[in-house]
């Protein structure tokens, strides 16, 4: 077994652990937002292992960085302590028990049946993942979903704004 693989399960069980944090500590929304912290980061360090270094330092950017940071503004803008849930009850955590073994279940089931039929996965061309592809896709072939976002995300934070100040007035 070589390194790249050693390094890939470590980063593969970090990711599963830091996605079940994130379901498992949802009373406590802090640490479950830390729990996808978790997942994002070795995410990226899957992508590092691929050698594909834009997308790595693009996800640490964009997803653990600017998205975490507003999932925790929203938590912190609601009380987080103010919620009408009960605390878990024993049938609760039986179907909690439940639902996270099926779905390990149907992962292994899944992950049987597509890696028996997966061909090598050969070379990587010249280029992959750097600034230039990526770059030339963005702006020519993809350019209207890309602004398309820009404009969704600056109506999602100018109703953001407009939410918070309503709450203080």
């Amino acid at each position: 077994m070589t390194i790249e693989v050693v390094l890939f399960y470590a980063l593969a069980a970090l990711a599963v652990f830091g996605a079940l944090a994130m379901l498992l500590f949802v009373r406590e929304v802090v640490a479950s937002a830390m729990g996808l912290a978790v997942t994002m980061v070795s995410l990226a360090g899957i992508y590092l292992l691929l050698e594909a270094h834009l997308i790595a330092a693009l996800q640490i950017i964009v997803y653990a960085g600017a998205i975490l940071v507003l999932f925790l503004f929203v938590i912190m803008l609601f009380d987080p302590n103010n919620d009408d849930f009960d605390r878990a009850d024993p049938p609760q955590i039986a179907i909690k028990v439940a639902g996270i073994a099926a779905a390990l279940m149907l992962g292994v089931a899944i992950a049987g049946v597509v890696s028996a039929g997966l061909p090598d996965a050969g070379e990587l061309p010249e280029g992959f993942g750097g600034f230039r592809d990526i770059g030339l896709q963005l702006f020519t072939a993809y350019v209207i979903p890309v602004e398309a976002a820009g404009l969704l995300l600056l109506a999602a934070m100018v109703g953001a704004v407009v939410l918070a100040k309503q709450r203080i007035d």
